[in-house]
C-alpha cells in the first residue's frame, strides 16, 4: 500500500505592536510579572468596549500582501465562542468569513538536494487577525493551574495554508521562510521558542498509485498536532505522526474522526487530547462592538510599505554579487545581516573603482573578479565572522565592526597585505574593540613581509637549522614541506606569505617544482 502525507499548517504570528489588539495595555507583558499588563477590556469585564489597534490592522494587511493574497475592500471581526480558563470573556474576537487576506501563495526553496521537490508553491487559504488568549501554567505536581492574563489581547495574525505539504521537511522550511518574512516586514520577532510564532499542523494520509498520484480526491479525517515550539519539533512531530498513522492504515484501522493530539517533546511522541471541533461548534457571529472595516485606503498605503522579501533578496545576492546559494541563504536569513552584507559589497565596489579594476561604482564587474570577491566575502562573513560571533554570543545588532571597516579588512586580504593567520588575529581584535584594521596592522606589525631579501635570510637559517628535514624534502618526502613552511611562519611571526616562502625555499634548495 502506497500512502502519501497530506499536511496543512495553521500559524499564529504575534505582532509586536506597542499596545494590545483592542485596548491600550502594554504589549510586552511576557517580560513583566504575571497579571500586571491587564485592564478591564483584556480581562473581559462586562460593559467594556474594544477599540481596534490600527497598527495591527495595517500589519495584517501587509503580511497578506507578502503572501500574495487578495486584500478585500471590506472585512469584519467575529466572535468565536468557546469556554476555557485562559479566555475570560468566554469568546475570542477573531475573523471568520471576511478576513483581511485570502487566496494567496508562497513559493519556497528546499535546500536539501535529495528532497522530492526543490521548489514548492504553497497555497494560502487566508490570513486573519485575532486576539491571543491568556497563558495557562501548570504546577509541577499537576494539582494546580495558574493563568497569566498578560498575554490576553495580544494581536495575532493567523495564516492558514492549503494541505499542500507532502513531507515534514517541507513544512519546516515553509515555517522558516514565514519567520524570515515576518522579520523582514518588521511586524514580529517570530521567535518560536518565545511563542511569537506558533504552529498547529493538520495531517492525514491518502492512498496513491505507483506513479505517486492520488487514487481519489477524498481527504481523510485529519489529526491536528499542537504544542510544537521549534522548527525541529515540527519536523519530528510530523514524522512521528506519519509513522503512527501509517501503522494504523496497515492494520486497516485508519483515523475515522478528526482529532487533536499534543506533541510531547520529552518523549518524542504525540498524545491524544480530544476530538477536533468544527467551525460550527464555535457559533461564529459578527462582533457587535466593532464596526465593519473598509480596507481600500490601507490596501493602497501598504503597497508602498512592502519591502524586498527574503527569497527575492537571495536571488539578487546570487545574481548581483555571485554568492553561492548556501552563502546567500545564510546572509539573508536575518534582515540585519543582509543589510550588513550589502554595505560590505558596496564599499568593496567603491574601493575597486579607486584601484581602476572597474570604472565607477555602478560598473559591471567581470565574472572572475565577481567570483573572487564573492568567495572572499562569503567565506569571511559566514564562516569566520559568524563563527567568532557565535562563540562570544554577539548578535549582529550589537556588532562593533562596521561594514566599512570589514570591507577595508577584506581589501587587505585581497591585496595580500596580510596573510590568513594575521587576518584571523586582526578580526578578533576588531570584534572586541571595533578598531580600524589598518591601524591594528600598523600598531601590531601584522602586515605581510614585503622585503624578499629579509625573508630569504630567514629561510636560509631555517634550512641551516633543520638539516634532517631538508634531506627528506630533497628525497621527495613532500609532506615535510608543510613542516618547514610552518617553521618559516613561526620565525616571521606569521608575516610571511606562505606561497612566496615556498617559492624561495624551492629556489634555495634547487627544487624546480614542488609536488
Amino acid at each position: 500500500m502506497n500512502l502519501q502525507p497530506v499536511i496543512g499548517l495553521e500559524i499564529h504570528i504575534q505582532l509586536k505592536t506597542k499596545s494590545k489588539m483592542f485596548c491600550g495595555c502594554n504589549n510586552k507583558g511576557e517580560n513583566e510579572p504575571p497579571n500586571t499588563t491587564v485592564c478591564a477590556i483584556c480581562m473581559g469585564h462586562p460593559g467594556t468596549l474594544p477599540v481596534l489597534n490600527d497598527q495591527a490592522l495595517k500589519w495584517g494587511v501587509l503580511l497578506g500582501m507578502a503572501l500574495n493574497c487578495e486584500i478585500p475592500t471590506y472585512s469584519k471581526f467575529d466572535r468565536k465562542n468557546y469556554f476555557y480558563p485562559d479566555l475570560a470573556k468566554g469568546y475570542q474576537i477573531s475573523q471568520f468569513d471576511l478576513p483581511v487576506a485570502t487566496g494567496g501563495n508562497l513559493e519556497i526553496d528546499i535546500p536539501n538536494t535529495k528532497a522530492p521537490r526543490q521548489i514548492m508553491n504553497i497555497r494560502i487559504t487566508r490570513a486573519h487577525l485575532e486576539e491571543d488568549a491568556a497563558k495557562s501554567m501548570h504546577s509541577d505536581d499537576g494539582k494546580a493551574t495558574f493563568v497569566d492574563y498578560n498575554r490576553a489581547g495580544t494581536p495575532l495574525v493567523e495564516t492558514v495554508t492549503e494541505p499542500d505539504f507532502r513531507t515534514a521537511e517541507e513544512a519546516k522550511y515553509f515555517l522558516q521562510e514565514l519567520q524570515r518574512i515576518a522579520r523582514y516586514l518588521g511586524i514580529s520577532d517570530a521567535d518560536m521558542e518565545k511563542g511569537h510564532l506558533r504552529c498547529d499542523a493538520n495531517i492525514s494520509l491518502r492512498k496513491i498509485d505507483d506513479q505517486g498520484l492520488p487514487i481519489d480526491d477524498v481527504l481523510h479525517p485529519k489529526t491536528e498536532v499542537k504544542n510544537i515550539n521549534s522548527f525541529n519539533a515540527v519536523e519530528r512531530a510530523l514524522n512521528y505522526e506519519i509513522k503512527r498513522q501509517t501503522e494504523l492504515w496497515q492494520t486497516n484501522s485508519p483515523p475515522s474522526i478528526s482529532s487533536t493530539r499534543g506533541w510531547n517533546e520529552e518523549k518524542g511522541i504525540t498524545e491524544a487530547q480530544r476530538t477536533k471541533e468544527e467551525s460550527h461548534d464555535y457559533r461564529y457571529f459578527p462582533e457587535p462592538d466593532l464596526p465593519p472595516l473598509d480596507l481600500s485606503d490601507i490596501r493602497e498605503e501598504m503597497k508602498s510599505k512592502l519591502p524586498e522579501l527574503p527569497r527575492a533578496r537571495r536571488a539578487r545576492f546570487m545574481d548581483e554579487y555571485g554568492l553561492t546559494y548556501s552563502d546567500a541563504r545564510i546572509l539573508t536569513d536575518d534582515p540585519e545581516w543582509s543589510y550588513f552584507t550589502e554595505n560590505v559589497f558596496s564599499e568593496l565596489r567603491a574601493w575597486l573603482a579607486t584601484t581602476g579594476e572597474i570604472e565607477g561604482t555602478d560598473a559591471e564587474i567581470n565574472e572572475a573578479t565577481k567570483a573572487k570577491l564573492a568567495k572572499l566575502v562569503g567565506g569571511w562573513l559566514t564562516s569566520k565572522l559568524m563563527g567568532l560571533m557565535s562563540e562570544q554570543s554577539i548578535d549582529i545588532r550589537i556588532l562593533k565592526i562596521t561594514p566599512e571597516n570589514f570591507a577595508h579588512f577584506l581589501t587587505l586580504i585581497y591585496e595580500n597585505k596580510i596573510n590568513s593567520t594575521a587576518a584571523r588575529e586582526i578580526l578578533g581584535i576588531m570584534l572586541e574593540a571595533g578598531e580600524d584594521p589598518q591601524q591594528i596592522v600598523e600598531e601590531r606589525g601584522l602586515g605581510q613581509m614585503g622585503d624578499e631579501n629579509e625573508l630569504e635570510e630567514i629561510i636560509e637559517n631555517v634550512i641551516k637549522n633543520n638539516p634532517a628535514e631538508i634531506e627528506k624534502l630533497k628525497a621527495g618526502e613532500v609532506k615535510v614541506l608543510k613542516f618547514l613552511i610552518g617553521v618559516i611562519m613561526k620565525e616571521t611571526k606569521g608575516r610571511a606569505n606562505p606561497k612566496i616562502a615556498e617559492t624561495i625555499l624551492n629556489k634555495l634548495l634547487g627544487i624546480e617544482k614542488s609536488e
